[in-house]
């Protein structure tokens, strides 16, 4: 079997609320989801999901090769682009093919992909994440509700500029999974918003307030030293990762201790994942992949020792997109259809033909030129 081409198409998620975070809100509540299908020479096709602008680019890497062969691919991948850079929408490209080669390998084994990784279970643990930061409190009680009923334990509350309002909303999620667990599971997510002047300052008033699990990417991505005063001053774990590509990004965060859940955007694809989950290991750290629409990455947390939960943002799927798994007892059953379980509708895709908005000035992928300067308004 050897690659023959692609298609590239988009289709869009209708939340059915407003989502964002501190550095941005979609109100419209609908953003677009980029699918990427690799083609084959004897019919079968990979679908991969997540940013695929420079597929062009990186294609020629692939065309004519075993889809079989992955992680080699993954790696001639990064040597196609290894002089011009492999970072940005780039790496976003690559972990999309990297997502429709892996897909393909467990379809050609005729088998889910979860069972071709080496995992023993279907069921992947995971806590409620809504992009709520947009959302009144009620209308966030009623959102985790519905998790609750699901059985999930633990959420992820959106915040960073008013941590009173944060420590108010933090409150009130606890208790609505309290009906499942004596103590549920808070993490907390600033989206980098804040300075390493103020992040130990501020994550203290919280923490004094709530019981956290975690604390997620309280200041800039790369900023070594913030994470690591930011550790050594709080009772919960650190996070972050998901805006980080490459090992090398990864290792001196680990390298300095500043980090205590290691995190992977699931954009990147299953083998950024897997080798991530690898090194994460190899420190003694779990790991634990952010959300995306169908959770492709699922597949991946299901084989790895180390998973801790994998974040699940959404209890419908993109329009057009059929995905063979389940939400329920607390987080992802995923099924027996071949590869990621993922069919896709094309003539839906078209029909529905719309625009989504997490690239728009107001999105939350554009960040404010303030941000991580001013100071959270109402502080104790």
């Amino acid at each position: 079997m050897r690659i023959t081409g692609y298609r590239s198409l988009a289709t869009v998620h209708e939340w059915g609320r407003p989502v964002g975070d501190v550095n941005g809100v979609v109100t419209a509540g609908v953003t677009e989801v980029p699918v990427l299908l690799l083609e084959t020479d004897e019919g079968l096709t990979g679908v991969g999901l997540g940013g695929n602008a420079d597929v062009a680019r990186v294609f020629p890497a692939l065309e004519g090769q075993d889809p079989r062969a992955v992680t080699s691919l993954y790696d001639r991948m990064l040597a196609h682009v290894f002089k011009s850079g492999h970072g940005g929408q780039v790496f976003a490209t690559i972990g999309a093919l990297d997502m429709a080669l892996w897909d393909l390998k467990a379809k050609i084994a005729q088998e889910p992909l979860w069972r071709t990784l080496g995992a023993a279970d279907r069921f992947v643990p995971g806590y409620a994440s809504g992009l709520d930061y947009a959302l009144t409190d009620d209308e966030l009680v009623a959102f985790h509700e519905r998790w609750a009923r699901r059985g999930f334990t633990g959420a992820k509350v959106k915040g960073g500029l008013d941590v009173d309002r944060d420590v108010r909303r933090l409150a009130a999620v606890r208790d609505v999974f309290r009906v499942n667990s004596d103590r549920p599971a808070l993490m907390y997510d600033v989206n980098e918003s804040w300075g390493r002047h103020q992040a130990v300052r501020l994550a203290r008033q919280v923490e004094e307030r709530v019981e956290l699990t975690w604390i997620e990417e309280p200041v800039r991505r790369w900023d070594v030293a913030g994470h690591r005063a930011v550790a050594t001053a709080v009772r919960a774990a650190v996070a972050t990762g998901e805006n980080l590509t490459g090992l090398e990004h990864f290792r001196p965060l680990l390298a300095a201790d500043a980090v205590g859940v290691v995190q992977t955007g699931a954009v990147w694809g299953i083998t950024h994942f897997l080798r991530v989950s690898t090194l994460a290991f190899g420190h003694g750290l779990p790991v634990s992949p952010v959300g995306y629409d169908a959770n492709p990455v699922a597949h991946a947390a299901a084989a790895v020792p180390n998973h801790l939960v994998t974040e699940v943002q959404d209890l419908s799927f993109p329009v057009g997109l059929g995905v063979d798994q389940e939400i329920a007892d607390g987080g992802i059953v995923l099924g027996d259809t071949p590869g990621l379980g993922i069919e896709v509708d094309e003539e839906r895709i078209v029909a529905r033909a719309a625009s989504g908005g997490w690239s728009l000035p107001s999105g939350p992928h554009v960040r404010p030129a303030d941000a991580g300067l001013r100071l959270a308004p109402q502080t104790r």
